[in-house]
């Protein structure tokens, strides 16, 4: 299925983790927003994209964020098929592919989502709001 949305022109793709990477394996999420592959380095396992642009998350983990270190083909991804994201966001890697770390991310405690807000959006996804 490589190329089937084939990807916009991107001059830059980012990969967040909390780990530091010198390579992606096939079917690694990446994404051109490098704000967002920050938040995905964090491992949250809520993200929520506001309205006014800025996102907000429950990632804890101190992260590393890491750019495609080699160009990228219309065959080289994919979007992801299951994203909750806007379209353009999340795309899936189709081979392997070189990293260059740019540095640890840090939990911006601004961006990060109260436990009120939490049990909030929990309740909701049970369908109890």
């Amino acid at each position: 299925m490589g190329g089937a949305g084939a990807g916009p022109p991107v001059a830059t793709w980012y990969h967040g983790s909390p780990q530091r990477l010198y390579s992606l394996r096939a079917g690694s999420t990446i994404t051109p927003d490098r704000h967002l592959a920050e938040v995905f380095s964090l491992k949250p396992r809520l993200v929520c994209l506001e309205d006014d642009g800025s996102i907000r998350h429950d990632g804890q983990l101190l992260g590393w964020l890491h750019v495609i270190a080699e160009p990228l083909g219309p065959d080289d991804l994919e979007p992801h098929p299951r994203s909750s994201m806007p379209r353009g966001l999340e795309w899936l890697t189709t081979r392997p592919l070189r990293l260059r770390l740019l540095g640890p991310v840090a939990v911006d405690p601004a961006e990060r989502l109260d436990e009120a807000t939490l049990a909030e959006l929990r309740r909701r996804a049970k369908g109890e709001g």
